[in-house]
């Protein structure tokens, strides 16, 4: 009568997947959960879930996720399908497609942004698309 769907392994864990400082990853990454990033990714990243590129982390390459803080280096186009939060020592340079921008005073910011506040996906060809109003 009220049956539950099983929930995914991810979500009876609650943990974040984590590349820790000293790694580097080349390629892509492609992840369900959320992910914090304090070693170098040379390479795409995408996920449904949040990415975190903690103070000593970097990603050159192009990201597409839900929610994003950026206390790192940023080199590439980032989109952000929520909130994108700048923290005070971070670097961006690229291309930013966001719902929502959070920047910290002391963030180096070069990038073209674009602020969607009504994306409702962002597919893989990178081209957001709208909600459509009922």
């Amino acid at each position: 009568m009220f049956e539950k769907s099983p929930k995914s392994y991810t979500d009876l864990l609650g943990k974040t997947n984590r590349i820790v400082e000293g790694t580097t990853i080349t390629g892509d990454i492609i992840s369900p959960a959320d992910f914090r990033l304090d070693g170098h990714l040379i390479g795409n990243f995408q996920s449904k879930g949040k990415i975190v590129i903690g103070p000593a982390g970097s990603v050159k390459g192009d990201i597409i996720c839900k929610n994003a803080d950026i206390e790192g280096t940023f080199e590439g186009k980032i989109q952000v399908q929520e909130i994108l939060n700048v923290k005070s020592k971070s670097h961006i340079i690229g291309e930013v497609i966001c719902g929502k921008l959070s920047v910290e005073p002391g963030a180096e910011f070069s990038a073209s942004c674009v602020m969607k506040p009504h994306v409702k996906n962002l597919p893989n060809n990178g081209q957001p698309t709208e909600e459509k109003s009922a």
